[in-house]
């Protein structure tokens, strides 16, 4: 569930709405039209804190933003024969707060949890009797926190008095919510939601709604359904002011692979390639932790002409901080053959942090350059340094240390480099954006740092080394994986498949953090994105498993290990898994607020069951064999027709007698079968294997509806994808007879809506993920693209711009929740298929 409100997030919204149709823009709006439209750009993708993405088609044409939306500034120019041209990022120019939000300044409300009289959204209502508190409220635990509610309801009333004038620009409601929400100014209604999170929404106001001179109210009420809760509003009003770099380049074209984003752009005279590079090759674990990005540039002329050529690339201390409210300290470094610019907050609390949309506030994040003459890496002003770059003076202020709170004073980590004269024969370059979170997890109470750092022997300037000395390697390898996942993806499932799993592989790799246990056992723990911020969620991993299967099962054994060590440690004493281990990034046990007993038992098992396919071996079962057959037992006992509890779906509600639950049961079953007669244990594999046969003959005739199987077992007339089923076919586990599969596939395509089949019969959403799951049961590829081509339709074409979304809603490609979220590495599924 989603969590604060940030003026760095109030600066981000309003970049998204305004500075693309910015007045002093001289760029030429023409662009062809891209082979593939991504809803946002991956740029920088490391782990769940240092991820940063574009949400625009052009790169230029607004500011890059973290996967939660605020802005992680990164902004880039070329300058050729004197004029500049700005190829990266956008300038953010930030508002005028009228009316704060919590973290910017906590702010005094009336508030009760008990039904109000009528009127109490007016502003002539007495609310004498109600308590006096201060914003933001919310549940425990939720940042910037100022007033705990911990009940179902809550009301909120927030009184205030506006200036006589506030000039022509435009003015906003921004406020955040978590769940039901209604919202009323002036006794006007603005906002009122259903069963929703959101955070940073902005909604234009209009002047008459205010009152000038006098006071005015905003009321709201907000209901908590399950999880977290929370309340915090504000006003605030754009202000213009003129760019520096105001001259675009102009795109010809952008290109996605698994690990690079490849951009092309004419700049004059001259044209630029860019690309940035994530080495996340599963193979290489120390590789694919190491927290180093490379931006690459290379720049040749177009007219045959010799061009004066000179490169800027700037970010700022919003990549190392949870608001713009805390004060951070940049330092200039170098060693050996780099150097470096790094920021990060004074205050330094190390994993103190926890929650969803939370941003990491300790290490530092570093901007690097390999050394040569014409490099320089710099401390500079943000407005002032773009001024001294136009004017043909070095940027930065030539401090070596510089400390500021981003609110009053927005410093900015500097790269040039003097490419002197570019013709025909093009030159290249490259800087290095890189984070050193000191300690990445606290797992059961003890602090774990990131793999890559080998216990704390390898710094972080080791690891620039590495990057330094190793780079043309790294990027050979990058291209052979990238050829490698894209005649994968299209050999099975054709070109628009392959697009799609490209756009996923950093998406869901860089959900994940690698750390190793005080044992050395591998984990990798996911972050649950945009959904409630849980770490090692089962019901996440198991969607995601697809990638890891295919390309590292070991990986998918470090999701996996948290949740064994936790139940085998005695930790957690239920006869079932456990949902997940803590908020990220603190795991330290559950803290999700109900169990999903036959939900995660049956991922656990058939994930376990997935690794020894893949490995030939049932050694990794042996490690866990007694929580295995507990787990396998409580599905024996309850899996058949589930109780009314949570399953992997819970945003759509609790049910009983659940038919997919029930599938996902008979697998897990199925799976601990298939492992027995791996290990040689043949009476329990009997045992097992005929169990879920007989299930699965139960399952048919109580899910029956004729021309398709049901929702639940005890309603006609319902339907749901039965995307747990896919397991039967992968694992070749024969439960199922095949009818079954291909009776649900043909009843499917008579259900599609435009942008995809739905999740079931109550609503319109669906998920990415199970679509493609779901699609891998049809028998043939042609069947398979039918599910396929909508689903592509809904990422190329869908209006919300973010890091792809698992959940919208099929008539209209809207979101309807969840961004950034690892399940996307579900998308590898039909990769398995033997």
């Amino acid at each position: 569930m989603f969590s604060r409100i940030q003026i760095c997030g109030i600066v981000s919204i309003l970049a998204l709405l305004f500075i693309a149709c910015s007045p002093t823009e001289k760029v030429n709006n023409t662009i062809e039209k891209e082979s593939f439209r991504a809803p946002s750009y991956p740029l920088i993708t490391i782990d769940p804190y240092t991820s940063a993405w574009s949400s625009a088609d052009r790169l230029f044409d607004v500011p890059v933003t973290h996967w939660t939306g605020k802005t992680h500034s990164l902004i880039g120019a070329l300058k050729v024969d004197g004029e500049v041209y700005r190829f990266l990022g956008k300038e953010v120019i930030p508002p005028k707060v009228i009316l704060p939000m919590a973290n910017y300044e906590q702010w005094d409300g009336s508030y009760t949890e008990q039904q109000p009289a009528d009127g109490w959204e007016k502003a002539g209502f007495n609310d004498s009797a109600w308590k006096i508190g201060k914003g933001a409220f919310g549940t425990s635990g939720m940042p910037a926190l100022a007033t705990s509610w911990e009940s179902e309801d809550i009301w909120v009333r927030r009184s205030f008095q506006l200036p006589d004038e506030l000039g022509t620009e435009d003015i906003y409601l921004i406020y955040s919510h978590d769940d039901i929400f209604e919202l009323y100014l002036n006794g006007e209604q603005l906002v009122k939601t259903e069963y929703e999170w959101h955070n940073n929404v902005l909604l234009k106001l209009n002047r008459e709604s205010l009152k000038l001179g006098e006071e005015n109210i905003i009321a709201a009420h907000c209901h908590n359904r399950t999880g977290g809760g929370y309340v915090d509003f504000g006003i605030i009003q754009e202000r213009k002011e003129k760019e520096i770099f105001a001259t675009a380049a102009i795109q010809n074209n952008v290109d996605i692979t698994a690990t690079v984003t490849k951009y092309n752009f004419t700049c004059g005279p001259v044209d630029l390639q860019l690309s940035f590079v994530s080495p996340l090759l599963p193979d290489d674990l120390d590789l694919l932790s190491r927290p180093v990005n490379y931006i690459n540039y290379e720049i040749e002329a177009n007219d045959n002409k010799k061009h004066d050529v000179k490169i800027y690339i700037e970010t700022t201390p919003e990549w190392a901080v949870n608001d713009l409210s805390q004060e951070v300290i940049l330092t200039t470094g170098n060693q050996q053959n780099i150097s470096w610019v790094k920021a990060g907050t004074v205050e330094q609390p190390v994993l103190e942090k926890k929650g969803d949309n939370v941003r990491i506030d300790w290490g530092y994040h570093y901007l690097a350059t390999a050394d040569n003459a014409e490099t320089a890496v710099r401390i500079g002003d943000y407005l002032l340094s773009k001024k001294q770059f136009t004017n043909n003076e070095l940027p930065g202020a030539g401090v070596d240390e510089f400390t500021t709170k981003m609110s009053q004073s927005m410093p900015a980590l500097i790269f040039t480099e003097n490419l002197q004269e570019v013709s025909d024969q093009s030159k290249s370059g490259y800087v290095m954006l890189a984070y050193d979170d000191i300690e990445s997890i606290q797992y059961f109470g003890n602090n774990l740092k990131a793999w890559w750092t080998k216990n704390g022997k390898v710094s972080i300037e080791d690891a620039l080394q590495a990057a330094v000395s190793e780079r043309e390697n790294i990027l050979s390898r990058c291209a052979k994986l990238d050829k490698e996942i894209y005649s994968d993806a299209f050999k099975a499932g054709g070109e628009k498949y392959a697009k799609l799993c490209e756009l996923a592989f950093r998406q869901s790799i860089a959900a994940h953090k690698l750390v190793k246990d005080t044992k050395g056992n591998i984990l990798f723990l996911s972050k649950e994105n945009f959904s409630n911020g849980s770490i090692g969620t089962v019901d996440v991993t198991y969607p995601s498993a697809p990638l890891f299967l295919k390309y590292n099962p070991e990986l998918l054994k470090g999701m996996l290990n948290p949740i064994f060590y936790y139940s085998e440690s005695g930790k957690w004493n239920k006869p079932f898994a456990a949902h997940d281990v803590g908020t990220y990034p603190l795991a330290n046990g559950q803290t999700y607020g109900g169990d999903m007993p036959v939900e995660e038992c049956g991922n656990m098992i058939i994930l376990t069951a997935a690794i020894a396919d893949v490995e030939g071996n049932a050694d990794y079962a042996v490690e866990h064999w007694n929580v295995l057959t507990i787990w396998a037992n409580y599905l024996l006992e309850n899996g058949l027709d589930p109780e009314n509890q949570l399953c992997t779906d819970d945003f759509a509600g609790h049910f009983a007698h659940n038919v997919n639950l029930s599938a996902k049961a008979i697998m897990g079953i199925a799976g601990y079968g298939k492992l027995a007669a791996m290990l040689g244990k043949n009476d329990i594999a009997e045992k097992y294997t005929s169990e879920a046969k007989q299930m699965a003959q139960e399952w048919i005739k109580m899910a029956d509806d004729g021309d398709h199987y049901r929702l639940t077992f005890d309603q006609s007339g319902t339907w749901s994808q039965k995307y747990n089923l896919v397991w039967d076919k992968l694992l070749d586990l024969g439960i199922f007879p095949q009818g079954v599969a291909q009776k649900e596939i043909a009843y499917y395509l008579t259900k599609q809506n435009k942008y995809g089949l739905p999740l079931d019969n109550r609503r319109t959403y669906t998920k990415s993920d199970w679509i493609i799951w779901t699609a891998t049961l049809a028998d043939d590829k042609a069947t398979f693209e039918k599910f396929i081509d909508p689903l592509y339709g809904f990422v190329t074409e869908t209006p919300d711009r973010v890091p792809m979304s698992d959940w919208y809603e099929t008539p209209d490609a809207k979101q309807v929740g969840f961004q950034a979220r690892s399940v996307v590495g579900g998308y590898f599924i039909k990769m398995l298929e033997k």
